[in-house]
């Protein structure tokens, strides 16, 4: 029994670093939060998210608070491990790498920020406009997982690319345009405990590596506590911890991490941040911050990233190793980054902090706009796996 046990929990741990299951879960999450809130038990569950769990003299956080300042860190973390390493030795270690998905990701934010602009300008939805910018690279991958069986690993390789580019600039718009009344001294606090734990980290080959771990979380720990209370958004604690990590370590301790990312921590913030009442009006009352959503990220990744992916593999043709996708390989890669997800319910609650309704409506606008890009995403890599099958096949004849 405990070795049927053992392979039970392995086999579990390794779907969830799958990539079609954290899809489904986060599909799944936030249409049960969305279920959630409507339904009579809505006023309860938002009464326990704004239950304050306080530490005397230190700092009061709610319920809510810990999943998406504290619980999101670790995502972030585990995000920012990732981009060391394709920085450093994965597919964006050179500028002839980079320039290509560089140049589609620029096109995949400033397209869908103008078209969210040309629909808010002058309202009060315009403080908006990050949120339809970024690409929630999990469930991406596994709508490619579940549709695309047969595409050429050129396509899945670019697409890694643009997301972590994306997930770079989102990072950069949390860090800088929702940081609000900076203590530096706090800020100083947390960059000295950073780089307190990348040298500890330096040293987990030691035999003294379990007390070494040890102190190492509680540096962490308290690197979160100063960047919480200096201004900057919690998670950013997350990415200059994963940053700063010595990269072996760092990369067991994503791959022991990803599991309850993609099984708890996600999820639970997908639910919580889709617990939004369907405001009972008609379409034409909707505000510009659902509508500039929901059509900024499907129609906006689309055209910006393959417009853009097209030009940029023109402009690079010479240097570039492997052959151009084809454009049509390109609209897929569009509709796969028009799903936003994960990042963009965030941007929302940031963007709109001070404004519940227009949240409200933008967090719909993620959910509405993201499901168009999966359903466009589903038939677009579909029908070119398809062709791909065909040409293996006739070269097989």
């Amino acid at each position: 029994m405990p070795l049927l046990h053992s392979a039970a929990l392995l086999r579990s741990r390794e779907l969830l670093r799958s990539a079609r299951v954290p899809a489904i879960m986060l599909l799944a999450a936030a249409a049960l939060g969305l279920i959630a809130a409507n339904s009579p038990a809505g006023p309860a569950l938002d009464a326990f998210l704004h239950t304050e769990i306080a530490i005397p003299g230190v700092f009061e956080l709610s319920v809510e608070h810990v999943i998406k300042d504290g619980l999101l860190a670790v995502f972030f973390f585990v995000v920012a491990v990732e981009l060391q390493f394709e920085l450093t030795s994965g597919d964006l270690n050179s500028a002839r790498k980079a320039i290509q998905p560089a140049i589609a990701a620029a096109g995949g934010v400033l397209v869908p920020i103008a078209i969210y602009l040309a629909l808010a300008w002058g309202t009060p939805s315009a403080g908006g406009w990050p949120v339809p910018t970024a690409t929630d690279i999990a469930f991406a991958l596994g709508v490619l997982a579940v549709f695309g069986k047969g595409l050429p690993s050129a396509l899945r390789v670019f697409l890694l690319a643009l997301a972590i580019l994306d997930d770079i600039v989102g990072i950069v718009f949390i860090a800088v345009l929702f940081t609000t009344g900076v203590n530096v001294g706090m800020l100083a606090a947390a960059g000295v405990g950073v780089v307190v734990f990348g040298i500890l980290s330096r040293q987990l080959d030691s035999r003294h590596r379990t007390a070494i771990a040890g102190v190492m979380v509680i540096v962490a720990l308290l690197t979160w506590g100063f960047v919480y209370v200096s201004g900057v958004h919690a998670t950013i604690a997350g990415v200059a911890l994963g940053l700063a990590m010595s990269q072996h370590p760092a990369l067991r301790v994503r791959h022991a991490l990803e599991p309850w990312v993609n099984g708890l921590i996600l999820p639970l913030f997908a639910f919580t941040a889709s617990l939004v009442v369907i405001p009972a009006v008609t379409p034409a009352q909707l505000q510009p911050a659902f509508w500039g959503v929901a059509i900024a990220l499907p129609v906006g990744k689309v055209l910006g990233i393959s417009v853009f992916g097209w030009f940029s593999q023109r402009v690079g043709r010479g240097r570039a190793a492997e052959p151009p996708l084809p454009f049509a390989d390109l609209l897929a890669a569009g509709a796969l980054g028009g799903i936003g997800f994960t990042v963009s319910l965030l941007l929302s609650d940031l963007a709109f902090a001070g404004d519940a309704l227009l949240r409200d409506e933008a967090v719909l606008g993620v959910l509405t706009g993201s499901l168009i890009s999966i359903a466009l995403a589903a038939v677009l890599v579909s029908a070119r796996a398809r062709h791909y099958r065909r040409m293996v096949r006739s070269e097989d004849v």
